[in-house]
Formats: structure tokens, C-alpha cells, sequence
């Protein structure tokens, strides 16, 4: 299927007085934290920026840059600014770039409001609303005068997006940044003319979108971003109505497209992660467009599927489809839909990694994509070898796959060497995660995919060791073997009811028999068994020697799991410490010190991880080049595996 199989996603369309040769917007991910602590742009940010422009979106927005000169507005260390002329050489360069790949250049204006003031120790918002994240700064009221002065500065930032050469601009009214704040009852508990009904909470909208068409002019864009829900229920915030009645004022205010996403940062719902189905919010963009009439609606929450994509924008339920993540992930995704090729898209796995970095004030990364962010480092490129080498690359999980395609791409004569029966590693128990796991199978497809054509060797269960390295004779070993849990020394750990948590979630019909299963570790993989299992009915518990679960759980799935904990009852004993395991029981001591026997059909051993370097020990002095990677260097996370095989196949 080529771009004829996606007439809506590759058609032509209309935004303003521009005419636009796909319905695609790249969306600007707020920020990226690569710039200056003072705002200008890096070249790693403009390198990430030559990536982004050939992507082919027809829309281009650049990331959201803070406009005013008190700081207030700033939200990230690194957050590019447009507070002064001074900024305007490397704004340009972007837009030149956009518009040398023929596409509408926007620049995104981003007050953090409610999350700003990262170098003052306070935030701006119309009220005193304290945080429900320690993460953020304390609030304090704005005055009018205040108010009046971030008007002014939006539309003296227009001003400057325009002078460096931007078709238009963008505002930020959503996920609890400024404009937000004014929107929504949680954070907008004024009683004069800028609080109150939703016309008066959106009374600041609509001054700042007056004077953002007054300093473009009628000839170039204003859009904004609005929320079609906060998912802030339990807070108090705007109810999906009104957001749809926000939706209809910005509308009238003569916007030349409405952006519309989900969720504000601090709410306790997902919204973008995996454990969201990718059509999940449709029905609100649906719902959008009856509220704004013909003014274009711009949508992308969580719908990287092309094929929903162009039904949606054929069946009017949106305009177009605007992309954000999808593209970290894989840059040449749209390039591929066009081609006839989506199966051959790397997927967005909706980790989140992204997100949780910007939060920790870190430029972001992407699991599965090595390269974002180091596109400006020679040695994140796929170049040549200068001499071609035979390498064999032992274990077939992500780090040894992503090792292999890099080392092939280079010109390699590549093997893998695989001891199951089948490749994927760690993703195929991974996959079981009752949070959207599948994804993970989409990425070892696309892996089998890039073997596939690259003409990657491989032999299935064929364990490595010294001898069967020797028979091979390569110039390079990488040793991706990954963890495995280990065993407690306790009485009774060989009995035939305790199982190997990895080998359970990758073994059929493993959750048959009794109901009782007690889980020795309760990091990640202790809290994917136990969920899994009491989805099935059973009633695990989860025993951990730590004073809590979740402890190597990225910090935007840790809430996820807690929720998960809580709505399936399932029983956690932290600081409790196995004794011994016998026919029907575990004995435990708890932390007060008193021992108890915990009935158990089964037992699944989750933790400790460790590495599994049997190999990498064997084959010391066997050649002049052995590496490791992933989990089999250090037990770590995904996409450690993957960004530890990329550099090593890149670099061989």
C-alpha cells in the first residue's frame, strides 16, 4: 500500500491563506531541554532540527519557547526563549530549515504558568492553588497589571516570530501552563472579571489571541492548543463540556486551527502512555469538531496508527493528524506510510521515557530511537566500515538485535546467535504486561523486519559458548546474553512449584492450579506477574525485601502500577524476607521480625536480577573484540539494551 492507500493522510489542504501538501503537523513535544540554560539554540538542538524538518509533515512547529524577561514563563533549564530580539538568528535558522523541506513553519509560545519559574522558586498563575506535585514551585496570585504585562509579552514574541520568519505561531493552553491555569476552575479562583464562568476564565484566552492576530496580521497563522479533557475530575477542573465550550470561544475568536490534546501533567490518569488504547480519544476530537465548525482541528493524542488516522480524517472527525512521538521514535515514519511500507515503522512503545526526562530537567531520549539528541556526534552515525568484519552477536533480545542492524548497516557480515527457539529476549515476557505490553511485540516485529532485510543471519536455539564461538571464528563477539533472576538460598527454592518469573511469563497456560502465589521481588517484573495474575483471579502476594515496590519503575509508570496494585487487591509485603519454601507454604519474616507461613500453589521468583556473564567471562581473551551490552553488562531497562547495542553495532 503506497500514499494512494492514505488519500486523506496525503492529501492536500487549507489552513489561513496556506496550502498545505499533507494533512500531517509535527507537534512541538513542548521542549527538548538540548539549548543553552539561557535560551539560545545548540547545535544539538538545531542537529535534532535537520532530522525533524525532513520527517515530511506539511506543518512544523517548533518547540515552545518562553516569552517573558522575568522568567516566570520558563518551565525547563534548557527551554529555548523569544523574550528578546537577541534570540531571533537561531529562531531563524529553524525556520529556514521548515521551509527548505517545504513545510509551515510555526513557532510554539509556551508560558509554564502553574509549572514555570524554575530558576526562581516560585510559579505565576490567577490563583494561589497550592501543587499537588512536590515536583513543581509554589504558586502565587497574578495581579491585572501582571495579566496585562504576559498579554503584551505574547504578542511581542509574535512579533518576533515573525521577523524570524515564522508562518505563523502557537500558543500553549493546556496541560496546566499558563493559559490553562486561567481555564480551569482548580487553578482559576478569582472573582473578577478574569474568573468565575467559563466566559470569564477564558476572558485571557481570548486577550492574548486578539493581540497575537494583531502583531502576525490576517496574513499568517494563529493557533492554539486546548485540552478536549483535563482528566482532572477529582481536582475540580473543566468537565469535557467545557472544554468543548473553550473550544468554541477560541473558535470565534478567529483562530486559524485548534491543536487539541489530553490531560494536564498532574493528572492521576494516563493519557499518552501505552496502557492507553491508540484509539482511546477519538471520540472527543468527534466530539471537538461539531463544537468548531470549519476552523481546521488538529489531532494525535496516542493515534500512531496511519490506518485509523486516514479513516478518522475521511470520516471528518478531525483535519489533521498531528504527530509528535511516533516521529522521535521513527523519523522516517511518514516516509514509510508513503512508500507502502507502515509495517517497517519503528513503533512508539509509550514508555514515556521521554516525558520523564523533561521532567527531571533532562534533554529527552527515546527507548527505542538511540540517535535523538546525539544526531550532532559523529559517532551516533551510520557510516561505512573501512573494513568489513564477521561478528557474531550472542542473544537475540533487543540489545543484541539493535547491535546486529546497526553492524550490518555498516557493512558487516552479521550472525546472531540465539539459544530458544525464537528472538525477542526480555521483550517477549515483557510483552504480557496487562498495561499495553503489545506493544513491545509491534517493536520485535519491526527488529525481525530490519533482519530480515538487511540479510542478518541467524541461528535459533543454538546457546554460544567458547567451543561454538571457535567454530565460528569472528572478528567480533557481542555478548547481549541479558539477566536472569537469582535464586534465594533458601530450603526448598528447587521445588518443582516455584518458577522463574521470566520463563512463566513466556510459558502457555503457566497460571494454571491453585489461587495462592507468593512473589519473591516486587521491582518491575514482581509487579508484571502479580498483575497479570490477579487478572486471572488468582491472589498473588508480593513479597519484598526492600521498604517498597516499584523501585526500578520509571517514574511515569510507577502511579500506573501503585493503581494497578490498589484495584487488584493484590496483597505487597515490603521489608518481609524468605525463609523457606515448602509443599503448599512459603515461611517469611516480617519486618517487625515475626515469621509467618504465606499459603502458595505456586512460586514465582522476581528478583534479584543479575547479569548472566558466564559468557562474557568464558570468552576473555578469545578475541580482540568482545563487548557487552544491555542487561548482560548491568541488569537495567530496555532502553538501555537497545542504546548499548546501537553504539556498539555503530561503532564496530
Amino acid at each position: 500500500m503506497s500514499a494512494q492507500g492514505f488519500p486523506h493522510i496525503f492529501g492536500e489542504g487549507k489552513v489561513g491563506k496556506f496550502t498545505v501538501g499533507n494533512r500531517i503537523k509535527y507537534a512541538a513535544c513542548c521542549v527538548s531541554n538540548f539549548n543553552s540554560r539561557d535560551g539560545f539554540l545548540t547545535e544539538r538542538e538545531f542537529a535534532r532540527d535537520q532530522v525533524i524538518a525532513q520527517t515530511g509533515a506539511s506543518i512544523m512547529t517548533n518547540q515552545g519557547a518562553y516569552p517573558d524577561t522575568s522568567g516566570e514563563g520558563k518551565a525547563y533549564h534548557s527551554q529555548l526563549c523569544i523574550n528578546d530580539d537577541r534570540y531571533i538568528p537561531g529562531l531563524q535558522r529553524i525556520s529556514n530549515l521548515f521551509h527548505d523541506n517545504n513545510a509551515v513553519a510555526i513557532q510554539q509560545i509556551l508560558h509554564g504558568g502553574r509549572y514555570g519559574g524554575i530558576d526562581l522558586g516560585y510559579c505565576v498563575q490567577p490563583s494561589d492553588t497550592p501543587q499537588t506535585l512536590k515536583h513543581f514551585r509554589p504558586p502565587r496570585a497574578m495581579s491585572k497589571e501582571e495579566i496585562q504585562r504576559a498579554v503584551n509579552d505574547h504578542a511581542v514574541a509574535a512579533e518576533r516570530a515573525v521577523k524570524a520568519g515564522y508562518d505563523g505561531v502557537e500558543v500553549t493552553s493546556f496541560l496546566g501552563y499558563l493559559l490553562s491555569c486561567f481555564l480551569s476552575p482548580f487553578t482559576n479562583k478569582r472573582t473578577d472579571e478574569y474568573g468565575g464562568s467559563v466566559e470569564k476564565r477564558a476572558r485571557f484566552m481570548v486577550e492574548i489571541l486578539e493581540a497575537l492576530r494583531k502583531a502576525v496580521g490576517p496574513e499568517r497563522l494563529v493557533i492554539i492548543r486546548l485540552n478536549g479533557t483535563e482528566l482532572m475530575d477529582e481536582y475540580g477542573g473543566n468537565t469535557v463540556d467545557e472544554c468543548m465550550e473553550i473550544m468554541k470561544i477560541a473558535a470565534g475568536c478567529g483562530v486559524d486551527m485548534i491543536s487539541m490534546v489530553i490531560g494536564w501533567h498532574e493528572s492521576r490518569q494516563g493519557a499518552l502512555g501505552r496502557d492507553v488504547s491508540r484509539t482511546e480519544w477519538l471520540h472527543l476530537a468527534e466530539k471537538a469538531k461539531k463544537h468548531i465548525g470549519d476552523v481546521p482541528l488538529a489531532f494525535g493524542p496516542r493515534l500512531s496508527d496511519p490506518y485509523e488516522a486516514d479513516k478518522a480524517i475521511a470520516n471528518g472527525v478531525f483535519d489533521y493528524w498531528e504527530i509528535c512521538r511516533p516521529l522521535l521514535s521513527d523519523p522516517e515514519m511518514i516516509h514509510k506510510i508513503e512508500n507502502g511500507t507502515p509495517e517497517r515503522i519503528k513503533p512508539c512503545i509509550g514508555c514515556m521515557l521521554c516525558l520523564a526526562k523533561m521532567f527531571y530537567n533532562q534533554p529527552y531520549i527515546c527507548a527505542v530511537n538511540p540517535r535523538l539528541g546525539h544526531e550532532v556526534e559523529p559517532e551516533y552515525s551510520i557510516r561505512p566500515a573501512a573494513f568489513k568484519k564477521k561478528v557474531m552477536v550472542a542473544g537475540g533480545g533487543p540489545g543484541g538485535l539493535e547491535a546486529a542492524i546497526a553492524a550490518s548497516q555498516r557493512g558487516h557480515d552479521v550472525t546472531i546467535f540465539e539459544s530458544s527457539d525464537e528472538l525477542g529476549g526480555g521483550l517477549i515476557p515483557s510483552s504480557k504486561d496487562i498495561s499495553g505490553g503489545q506493544v513491545l511485540l509491534e517493536l520485535l516485529q519491526y527488529y525481525k523486519y530490519r533482519v530480515e532485510d538487511l540479510g542478518i543471519s541467524v541461528r535459533l536455539n543454538t546457546p554460544v559458548n567458547r567451543r561454538v564461538a571457535a567454530e565460528f571464528d569472528p572478528d567480533v563477539v557481542i555478548v547481549a546474553t541479558g539477566a536472569a533472576v537469582k535464586k534465594p538460598e533458601i530450603p526448598g527454592v528447587d521445588s518443582e512449584i516455584v518458577w522463574d518469573a521470566w520463563k512463566a511469563l513466556s510459558a502457555e497456560n503457566w497460571v494454571n492450579g491453585g489461587p495462592h502465589v507468593v512473589i519473591l521481588g516486587g521491582g518491575k517484573v514482581g509487579l508484571t506477574v502479580a498483575e497479570v495474575l490477579a487478572e486471572q483471579g488468582k491472589k498473588p502476594v508480593i513479597v519484598e525485601s526492600d521498604k517498597r515496590v516499584d523501585f526500578d519503575v520509571s517514574m511515569t509508570f510507577k502511579w500506573r502500577h501503585n493503581a494497578l496494585v490498589k484495584k487488584l487487591n493484590i496483597q505487597v509485603l515490603t521489608e518481609a524476607k524468605p525463609l523457606s519454601i515448602e509443599s503448599g507454604s512459603v515461611k517469611i519474616r516480617d519486618k517487625d521480625g515475626h515469621e509467618h507461613d504465606l499459603p502458595a500453589d505456586m512460586v514465582i521468583l522476581a528478583g534479584p536480577i543479575g547479569s548472566r556473564q558466564e559468557l562474557t567471562n568464558e570468552l576473555e581473551y578469545f578475541c580482540d573484540e568482545l563487548y557487552v551490552v544491555g542487561d548482560a553488562m548491568v541488569p537495567r531497562s530496555l532502553y538501555n539494551a537497545i542504546h548499548d547495542g546501537f553504539r556498539i553495532g555503530a561503532r564496530i
